[in-house]
Order: structure tokens, then C-alpha cells, then sequence
């Protein structure tokens, strides 16, 4: 069922209308990450001027360049692990989109899902970039532990993906409780689904296209899950 989904899934990636959505995300996550470096990089030079100069006056200029070079691979690493949490939410504004494009031309005979109310829609991206943001906080803090960092990665990532993209896809059939209910009742499906999407957000550039292909699997994976529930009642 899982390989199934993401066979599909991952069939559709380089159809024109995933193309489209795809350039659409990608524009929209650069400059949002652009937007990102400029301001954090802005907050850190006021503070070097405003209380670095004053608490440590008479420093050598080479260590205002170390502390320059230190800020910006400090920048780069966190802007990395924005990467993913940023390019999820910027293309929460389009799933429904790709959503759509697989139930037309996967499923024609089945009735069509709603999307998520616009309010209602921002309001789970935004939290789904708070948890993704403080999972991977934690991941990070695990990576000092060896043995276990990779797999915290894949774990964390894995849970959180899994449960917000099926927990989406199933909203567009049923309310957000019976939704719920659903991805409880299929837990360890979603979260073997969840580390299939993990494994993408891990591979650079390929993380980029990790939310559009996530909920095109969800879609599938949920239609699964669905018949097999029906053909049980």
C-alpha cells in the first residue's frame, strides 16, 4: 500500500501540472529564505554594534572578521534546517492544487474532496511549521548523541510529516476529528509513510519537492485506507 502510493506519487512529479505548482514553491521558498538571511543577518550586525563594541571595546579587527565568518556558517547551517519547515509552508498554499490534479486524473469516478478553508488552512500550516521547527530542534540537539542521530532524524521527521500530509489529505473528505480518528487507527501506516517522506526531505535539492510529493503519496495512501475501510463495513 505504502510502496503503491509513493510509486504513484512519484509517477506524477514531472507531470505539467506539478511543474507548475513546483516552480510556484520554489519561487516563493527562495525568497522567503532570502527574506530570512537578510533579516536575521540585519539583527545580528545591530548586535555586534550595539553591545559587542560596548561590553568588549578594543577588540583586533581580525576577530571582528572571525566573528563575521562564525555568524555566517551559524546563518547557513540554520537557514538549512529552515529549508524544509519554509518550503512545507510555502506549499501548503498549493496542496490542495496537486490534491486536486491527482483525484481528476487518478480517480475520476470517485466524488471530489473540498479543500481546507483558507483560515483553517493557515492555521495547520502554521503549526505544522511550529512542530516541524521544534522537532528538528530536537533532532539537532541528538546529534551530539552517537548512535542515535540519524535515527532521531528519520523518527522525528518521519512521525510529524506522516501525521500532518494524511491528516490533510483525509480533511478533504472527512471532518478534521473523524480524520484524526483515521490516522490513529492506521497509525504505524502513516509513520512508515512518514519516514518514505523523511527520506526525501534528507536528499539536498530533492527536499524541495518533498511537500508536493508528500501530498500526492497522502492523497493516494488515504484512498487506500479508505476503500479497505469500506470494503470492511
Amino acid at each position: 500500500m505504502i510502496l503503491e502510493a509513493a510509486r504513484a506519487a512519484a509517477s506524477q512529479l514531472l507531470s505539467p501540472e506539478f511543474r507548475r505548482v513546483f516552480l510556484k514553491t520554489l519561487g516563493l521558498t527562495l525568497l522567503a529564505l532570502l527574506g530570512l538571511w537578510f533579516g536575521i543577518k540585519a539583527f545580528f550586525e545591530w548586535l555586534a554594534w550595539e553591545w559587542i563594541d560596548t561590553l568588549l571595546p578594543g577588540l583586533p579587527s581580525w576577530a571582528g572578521w572571525l566573528g563575521a565568518v562564525l555568524v555566517g556558517i551559524s546563518l547557513a547551517g540554520g537557514l538549512a534546517l529552515l529549508v524544509a519547515p519554509v518550503t512545507a509552508i510555502v506549499a501548503g498554499l498549493f496542496l490542495d492544487d496537486i490534491a486536486e490534479v491527482v483525484e481528476r486524473t487518478d480517480y475520476p469516478n470517485d466524488p471530489p474532496g473540498h479543500a481546507v478553508p483558507a483560515l483553517r488552512s493557515l492555521v495547520l500550516s502554521i503549526r505544522f511549521l511550529g512542530v516541524v521547527i521544534l522537532g528538528n530542534v530536537v533532532a539537532l540537539l541528538l546529534l551530539l548523541v552517537p548512535g542515535i542521530n540519524i535515527v532521531a532524524f528519520f523518527v522525528v521527521n518521519g512521525y510529524l510529516l506522516g501525521r500532518e500530509f494524511f491528516e490533510f489529505a483525509a480533511m478533504r473528505f472527512r471532518p478534521e476529528e473523524q480524520a484524526r480518528a483515521l490516522r490513529r487507527k492506521y497509525a504505524g501506516t502513516v509513520f512508515l509513510a512518514g519516514l518514505v517522506i523523511a527520506a526525501c526531505l534528507a536528499v539536498p535539492l530533492l527536499n524541495l519537492l518533498t511537500p508536493l510529493f508528500a501530498a500526492a503519496m497522502m492523497v493516494h495512501l488515504h484512498k487506500a485506507i479508505s476503500a479497505r475501510e469500506a470494503a470492511r463495513s
